[in-house]
């Protein structure tokens, strides 16, 4: 009994949140169901950590470019760090530091994979 109890409100709640999207499509809203839904945004994101800033001259010579965002700089930190193998093999939130990450790292032997972001705060320069 309490499994066709169960079968009957998952159906009811999927008829409501069928409803909400037709609605939502053609032209009503939709928080009056509790769904809100956004539009995707169209364009090249140019705010917060996707935004292309200057970076320090080290950066530059890490990076190899004038101008980098948050993310990517991140991301290419990363895969050099998979690349040359720098993760400890114990414990793997550690990294080894060689010489072209102490340039970015302020010369520190090991780093802590939650401390790779406070540390590059000083490479990106600030704009207004």
């Amino acid at each position: 009994m309490s499994g066709i109890r169960v079968l009957r409100q998952t159906r009811v709640l999927c008829e409501a949140a069928k409803s909400a999207v037709r609605g939502s499509k053609s032209g009503k809203a939709a928080s009056s169901t509790g769904l809100n839904v956004k539009a995707p945004r169209s364009g090249s994101p140019s705010t917060g950590i996707v935004k292309l800033t200057p970076v320090s001259p080290a950066m530059q010579k890490f990076l190899g470019a004038s101008k980098a965002s948050r993310t990517d700089a991140v991301k290419k930190i990363w895969a050099y760090i998979k690349l040359h193998n720098l993760q400890d093999g114990a414990d793997k939130r550690k990294i080894h530091c060689d010489e072209k990450l102490k340039t970015i790292f302020d010369g520190k032997d090991y780093v802590g994979m939650l401390e790779i972001g406070k540390l590059l705060n000083g490479h990106f320069v600030k704009t207004n």
